[in-house]
């Protein structure tokens, strides 16, 4: 598989063409940043592990039997992927309350949510990625109807399998955001699953393990992230 020119550069990763019109190259860089790009940083070892921490992630989700778009490992920072006509919304399940829920409506961090909650946000960094609903997907046609429904169903179906897996790794799973797009018509998972776009807690001491290390200026942020993946059983050294 030949990488080629680049496609796209976001945040914290960037996609490269490849030979075959099918497959994308997702190269996962160093680069951290928060607040919608207002606080950037380098993170020696970021990209390495939220690599193979996104191919564990993505591994058990398919053996769990819901699609996506990872296809193998390359190197320490890279991983082939099928290329998705990705919807511009990104979808959020909330478990215990933190971060803007709790500034949105006031409640205090740490409530459990039952039922979890189930968000929309447009994808616009230009906007602030705003909060939206189902009939907005629909009238804007950012989704068919259909598929908004599939992926909600998979965004649920993910939470089933992966609140389990890190409760057996004594970790609370608070919150995380997906995105999902098509291949040949199926709605599949994209972009990626790491401790850059969940919220995870020690299921003891509610110790925060994820980005909002980095956000909140706590410390330790990769350390943390490689905590959450030795706690799962991931190699990094492999």
């Amino acid at each position: 598989m030949e990488k080629r020119q680049e496609l796209y550069a976001g945040k914290a990763k960037s996609v490269f063409y490849t030979d075959d019109p099918d497959k994308m190259v997702l190269v996962f860089r160093d680069d951290t940043s928060a607040f919608d790009g207002k606080k950037v940083e380098q993170l020696d070892r970021k990209g390495m592990v939220n690599n193979k921490f996104n191919a564990f992630i993505m591994s058990k989700l398919q053996e769990a039997g819901i699609p996506t778009h990872f296809e193998a490992l390359l190197s320490d920072t890279e991983c082939l992927v099928k290329r998705l006509d990705m919807m511009p919304v990104e979808c959020v399940v909330r478990n215990i309350a933190a971060g803007s829920l709790c500034r949105r409506l006031g409640v205090e961090e740490g409530l459990e949510l039952n039922p979890p909650t189930f968000e929309l946000f447009l994808k616009d960094d230009a906007l602030g990625d705003p909060m939206i609903n189902e009939s907005h997907v629909t009238t804007f046609g950012w989704a068919a109807p259909e598929h908004l429904q599939k992926a909600k169903e998979l965004t649920y179906q993910v939470n089933d399998v992966l609140k389990a897996l890190f409760l057996n790794g004594g970790m609370l799973l608070v919150d995380y955001k997906l995105e999902f797009g098509l291949f040949n018509g199926q709605v599949v998972l994209g972009d990626e699953f790491s401790p850059d776009g969940c919220r995870l807690w020690d299921s003891q001491t509610k110790e925060k393990l994820d980005k909002d290390r980095f956000r909140q200026g706590l410390g330790s942020v990769i350390e943390s992230y490689e905590e959450v993946g030795r706690r799962l059983g991931i190699d990094f050294n492999v």
